[in-house]
């Protein structure tokens, strides 16, 4: 935490009085501390307690007088490494997860470009409430790290989920979250991602219904651990990630030209991208009639990009994706080694609760060495970062830190 700044915001919950705690855990590990507090959250704890464990003045005041010229939003927005919010009451998730910035704190969340991390506590029936279940699921989607509230006694007399977590907790997931932001650093990866669409005529074409969405992920979450991203894609109606570089392709054969152009450059490839597997023999110049007859249209195989990564890949790190409607593990094998990964990440595509077009999934991960670990059903970006963490781990062990 040396060197580090974070900004702490603390809203109107009984559990602001453990965020002088967090506080100052974050200043004895060498953080510079800075506290923005709502309107409410002064009822509960005084400013003056965060001004003295902070050794900085402590922001509440939206229009207060700064003494300098800097708008003060802004400024602590820039300062940030980490803009952490403990406790976030459930008013507060609500104005993030639908862009209100109407005091201080929701302003600064909106101008930082830091991660944030969001703790939310309250009590269990507001929790669990399904606007505040859809505002949070909404966050976790927009890229808001979130902690889950701890279950016990709670300030209403009962008990249930909604504690904030313990505050050493929360700064070892701040720690996390300010480590993996240097995870990837000086590591070039490129990312497939979405579908490739083959044409039949100026009209038709042969595709798939594969979104983008967990290529796009990737090169976000890689993108924020600090690599140099290429994301090679797909037509696909999702905006392009902030600070990546990105090569836009239609067919397979120029996603693999591409993959092929920037592999030299490249230290991991991810292969999350669905191309087609074959494509029409012959284009046609003009829109083919019915009456022509289409029952029996020719086709070639695409390249498999991934196939030819595998045979050039050296000392690269390359990660494949299996999307499978059957025989998930054994089809997932025969990749793994045919096209010579690192690891390959299977899911089954026939769910409809995950998989194609949808913000969730529930994968396996094989590896080449023989085992394989289940991960739980969850978003893709946080399936993004699990792949990130094991591609760092096999960073690591490839490029291993000499001893001093």
């Amino acid at each position: 935490m040396e060197g580090k700044t974070v900004v702490l915001g603390v809203t109107g919950g009984i559990a602001a009085y453990k965020s002088v705690e967090i506080a100052s855990l974050l200043v004895k590990k060498g953080a510079s501390v800075h506290v923005v507090m709502t309107e409410a959250a002064t009822r509960f704890v005084a400013p003056l307690t965060f001004r003295t464990i902070s050794r900085n003045p402590v922001s509440y005041e939206m229009f207060e007088d700064p003494g300098v010229w800097d708008v003060l939003h802004v400024s602590l927005a820039k300062r940030a490494d980490i803009l952490v919010v403990a406790p976030t009451t459930a008013n507060c998730l609500g104005k993030v997860a639908h862009g209100i910035a109407d005091d201080l704190l929701t302003t600064v969340v909106m101008a930082t470009k830091a991660p944030v991390l969001l703790v939310p506590s309250m009590n269990e029936a507001m929790y669990l409430n399904p606007i505040v279940r859809r505002n949070i699921k909404d966050l976790r989607t927009l890229g808001y790290n979130m902690m889950e509230p701890d279950f016990g006694y709670l300030a209403c007399g009962t008990e249930g989920k909604g504690r904030l977590p313990e505050p050493e907790d929360i700064v070892s997931e701040i720690e996390r979250i300010l480590l993996k932001g240097t995870t990837l650093k000086d590591v070039t990866v490129l990312v497939t991602a979405g579908p490739t669409q083959e044409p039949l005529d100026p009209v038709r074409y042969i595709t798939n219904r594969s979104s983008g969405k967990m290529g796009y992920e990737l090169a976000k979450a890689a993108k924020d651990r600090g690599a140099r991203v290429i994301l090679v894609t797909g037509p696909s109606a999702l905006p392009r990630p902030f600070g990546v570089k990105v090569v836009q392709v239609r067919t397979a054969h120029e996603m693999f030209q591409a993959v092929m152009d920037h592999l030299s450059d490249t230290d991991v490839i991810i292969g999350a991208a669905a191309p087609c597997d074959f494509r029409p023999r012959n284009v046609a110049s003009e829109k083919l009639k019915k009456s022509e007859g289409l029952e029996h249209i020719p086709l070639v195989r695409c390249e498999d990009i991934m196939l030819e990564v595998g045979k050039l890949k050296g000392d690269r790190i390359a990660i494949g994706f299996a999307a499978e409607t059957r025989d998930l593990i054994e089809n997932a094998e025969g990749k793994l080694v045919s096209k010579n990964l690192d690891f390959i990440v299977a899911n089954d595509v026939s769910r409809n609760d995950a998989g194609f077009e949808s913000d969730y999934n529930e994968v396996e991960i094989l590896y080449r060495e023989g085992h394989r670990e289940d991960l739980p059903y969850m978003t893709k970006r946080e399936v993004a970062g699990e792949i990130l963490d094991r591609v760092a781990s096999l960073l690591r062990k490839s490029h291993p830190v000499p001893d001093a």
